[in-house]
């Protein structure tokens, strides 16, 4: 991280502290990226964004306002906190708001978590990346057509200053490759795509498994058609199980737990998942997408156990979650350069079991096994879920036909204490799951 974001910080503060304001805290982005897109073969979109922004929040006692800009001239500057100090005189008052106190604050040096690349890709290398994993797609037997592959990298500076006495920042990069592809013809046709994302280049996918494993998902879904209605075992693949660690980080927000809004408020130190399952965050893994040092308000980070065999150990908390439910803060908070803080969860799996994921089939007779799912049918506050849902019948312990159109649902509450882990669990997104099973779910189809 370079010096003069953090300086650029300081005077900032100052001039927030020379308008009168009690206490301030600003953040500074810098950053700049490169994508493209191609398909069949050919060059369709090529773009560089670059930019830089500081936010500032100020306070006037339990009164706060915020404030962002991109342009860093001196009379700039002065006019932010101007506007920003303006702003909080007429906000009513948050008694829940402020920095945090000093023996709150990360201290030391931030953990190293190497979150930046230190090699930049150029245009040639993306596109040849982008061509690799189209044309791998499209040499499957059955894919007819392609809707493109993109490539992508970014870098930018984050840089967090207080007048609590805070002041760090870091450098982070994140490199994208993706492909989508359809296959078959007049009889049908089906769409299925691959895509991985990495803080370092090399550490994505080779291009070519990329593209085939989109091109042979494709072709796998051909012939697809509706399952009859029916209560049975469903099966979810990676691809879409983290998307029930999604639905539990957004229960046991504090936010929302506070607000009254979680189906897991009363659930604080019970039996959530069944006794065997554990979902861990590490916000200190190294390359991790979801790696951070400190949190947004300078707060320490550390690796936890949210639910520790089957059991909900902890809130994910920001210093203004925290003070409303009169617990500690937990280090969770994120923030935008435009945004107040609120809590939110860094790199977080769900373990993996003992079962095989063919084990885990072989002991349905019945079942469905889901890659994609549709839809966002989940109620946050009742745990209610029902969404519409494409992929496989199980029959007599195997993968059978294909199934789309069909719409699965159970409620948060009853599904975690059912679910079940497989082994299979890979670090791909930053929120990853292995496969997983739950009994009793309702499929309405046919």
């Amino acid at each position: 991280m370079s010096e003069a974001g953090l300086n650029r910080l300081e005077d900032v503060l100052k001039l927030a502290r020379a308008c009168g304001a009690d206490a301030a805290d600003a953040v500074y982005g810098d950053g700049r990226s490169l994508s493209l897109a191609v398909r069949k073969g050919r060059l369709e979109k090529l773009e560089r964004a670059e930019g830089a922004e500081i936010g500032l929040r100020v306070f006037l006692g339990r009164r706060a306002a915020l404030v962002s800009t991109s342009d860093f001239s001196a009379a700039s500057l002065k006019e932010l906190a101007e506007r920003a100090v303006a702003m909080a005189r007429v906000m009513p008052e948050d008694p829940f708001a402020g920095l945090a106190s000093p023996e709150q604050l990360m201290r030391g040096a931030l953990p190293e978590c190497d979150l930046c690349d230190p090699a930049e890709a150029t245009e040639d290398e993306l596109i040849a990346a982008a061509h690799a994993a189209e044309d791998a797609a499209l040499a499957v037997a059955g894919v007819s057509n392609s809707e493109g592959a993109e490539a992508s990298v970014s870098r930018s500076e984050i840089a967090l200053a207080a007048t609590n006495g805070f002041s760090h920042g870091y450098c982070s990069s994140h490199a994208a490759l993706a492909v989508s592809v359809l296959a078959g013809g007049a009889d049908g046709m089906e769409r299925d795509y691959d895509s991985a994302v990495a803080v370092y280049r090399a550490d994505l996918p080779a291009p070519e498994s990329l593209g085939r494993a989109a091109g042979e998902r494709a072709v796998a879904r051909l012939g697809a058609k509706k399952a009859a209605s029916a209560t049975l075992p469903v099966v979810f693949d990676p691809r879409v199980s983290r998307s029930l660690l999604s639905h539990f980080l957004g229960a046991v927000n504090g936010a929302s737990v506070a607000r009254g809004t979680s189906f897991l408020a009363d659930a604080m130190g019970g039996m959530v998942f069944a006794p065997g399952v554990s979902i861990v965050e590490d916000p200190h893994r190294v390359r991790g997408l979801r790696s951070r040092p400190c949190d947004a308000e300078g707060l320490p980070t550390a690796r936890r156990a949210l639910i520790d065999g089957g059991r909900l150990t902890s809130w994910l908390l920001d210093l203004r979650a925290a003070r409303q439910l009169g617990l500690a803060p937990t280090g969770h908070a994120a923030r935008g350069i435009g945004s107040a803080p609120s809590p939110s969860a860094a790199n977080v799996a769900l373990l993996p079991g003992t079962l095989s994921p063919a084990a885990m089939i072989g002991g349905i007779s019945r079942g469905l096994y889901v890659t994609e799912l549709i839809g966002s049918g989940v109620n946050g506050v009742t745990g209610d879920y029902s969404r519409g849902a494409a992929g496989f019948l199980i029959e007599n312990g195997e993968k059978t036909r294909p199934v789309n159109e069909v719409t699965i649902a159970g409620n948060l509450r009853e599904m975690f204490a059912r679910l079940v882990p497989a082994d299979d669990w890979v670090y791909r997104y930053g929120m990853d799951a292995p496969t997983v099973c739950i009994d009793g779910m309702t499929l309405a189809g046919a």
